[in-house]
């Protein structure tokens, strides 16, 4: 029963940090900002792009680091505490990004240090998973808590949206004003999304820090930076005497790179080609997130059994063709053949791509964290998810630029997308070098 309490308690992680992606980076304050913060769109949607860029600089610079420093002590929880206070303070602060707000750089400070506060706690909290479970095991956990995590985006959507954000007739979707006595006029239901997501993460993460036990030390170590960055130095240099590792770590840059680019712009190719409404995009959300559920707790089963190298690479081919179908759909055609523009068939197949979207993402995260654990020793854990937190943000520009780059050559928003299935090709392709020798997998 103690095992079982503290492996709950670890998933919760997943859950209480979900809402910060959900509902901060891409349904709710991240479109908030541009249309009604920001002077403009334009203006807006570049502003959210310099600060995803400097946090992933951030992050692809210090988390390594971090990591090889938090394996010299081997204790992984004063970090993430330290970067909880950053995430709390930071994503309550959000309330103040009032409409045409005119210095908007604190809001994007503290949006900034948001997102780098989550991946730097999330360094930690994936190289915990060892200790929580034996490696015939790992797969399971790992799927379950992301499935845990793609719920809690769920069930803090349908609260935001059913009882806070307003709509453009002042009310909510269930047809009532926002909920505490809440201004809409001066958007404050959609502006609640901070402390929403501060006092969620507040609340369901005092489990993890309760009863999730630090790792114990076997040979004290006192903290010396300078040493933890030679170590990291020299590990870097010695990946081409891990090839596998090495394999994986440049699949998973291409790979989760094709991903955040389908995130970050999916939302902005079914407003634009297939003219989707606010309340439509929520409801996908709804749908995504679901079945991201419903993906990640099968995919954590189908990694214990076949390995997390197959999970990976036969939910990277499913990305695929859903990637594939959305490419061919517009409001008047799929892959030329005529559809009428005012019926649902396109929304139809969007929500359906949609679904398939989230039920293959869940599985390719949460087992790609499962097969790096398989790649390198425990004493090293650390580090090579601060590794494996840069190589994801080493090239976060690269589908956002090429996304743009073809979209304004070609004049098309489909064509746009050709780089994310280029991308993914490449990151499932180079997973075929990796080999696996544990038996688990």
């Amino acid at each position: 029963m103690k095992n079982k309490l503290k492996v709950y308690s670890w998933m919760l992680y997943d859950w209480a940090c979900q809402p910060i992606h959900t509902l901060i980076a891409t349904f709710i304050f991240g479109p908030y900002f541009v249309q009604a913060v920001a002077e403009n769109p334009v203006e807006g949607q570049a502003l959210i792009g310099m600060a995803v860029t400097v946090s992933g600089i951030v992050v692809a610079i210090f988390s390594p680091i971090l990591g090889a420093l938090a394996d010299q002590t081997q204790k992984r929880k004063p970090w993430i505490l330290l970067f909880s206070v950053f995430f709390v303070i930071s994503t309550f602060s959000l309330w103040y990004a009032e409409p045409n707000l005119e210095n908007t750089f604190w809001v994007l400070f503290a949006y900034t240090v948001g997102f780098i506060a989550a991946d730097f706690s999330t360094v930690f909290t994936n190289a915990m998973m060892p200790s929580l479970e034996k490696p015939d095991k790992l797969g399971k956990l790992s799927g379950a808590g992301w499935g845990l995590g793609y719920l809690g985006g769920l069930v803090s959507l349908v609260i935001m949206l059913g009882l806070f954000v307003e709509q453009e007739n002042g009310v909510t979707l269930l047809g009532s004003n926002p909920a505490l006595g809440l201004d809409a006029a001066d958007r404050e239901g959609t502006r609640v999304v901070g402390p929403l997501t501060a006092f969620w993460y507040l609340l369901f993460m005092i489990p993890f820090f309760v009863f999730v036990p630090d790792a114990k030390m076997t040979t004290p170590t006192q903290l010396n930076v300078k040493k933890a960055i030679k170590h990291l130095f020299l590990n870097i240099v010695n990946l081409r005497n891990q090839p596998s590792l090495g394999w994986f770590l440049v699949a998973s840059m291409f790979y989760r790179d094709a991903m955040n680019g389908i995130f970050f712009f999916g939302g902005i190719y079914a407003a634009g080609v297939l003219e989707m409404s606010t309340v439509q995009l929520g409801t996908f959300g709804i749908l995504a997130a679901a079945t991201g559920t419903i993906g990640a707790y099968w995919g954590g089963t189908l990694d214990s059994k076949y390995g997390s190298k197959f999970c990976v690479s036969i939910m990277l081919g499913g990305l695929l063709i859903v990637t594939l179908v959305i490419f061919g759909l517009s409001r008047s055609e799929f892959y030329g053949l005529p559809l009428d523009p005012k019926s649902n068939t396109p929304d139809i197949i969007f929500y359906i791509a949609g679904g398939l979207l989230g039920f293959v993402s869940g599985p390719i995260q949460s087992a790609s964290r499962t097969l790096l654990i398989f790649l390198v020793d425990e004493k090293q854990i650390t580090e090579t998810f601060g590794l494996y937190a840069l190589v994801g943000r080493a090239t976060a520009f690269l589908a956002p630029a090429l996304i743009t780059w073809f979209t304004l050559a070609s004049g098309s928003q489909q064509i746009g997308l050709v780089p994310i299935i280029i991308l993914l090709f490449i990151g499932w392709y180079l997973l075929r070098f990796v080999n696996v020798k544990n038996l688990a997998q």
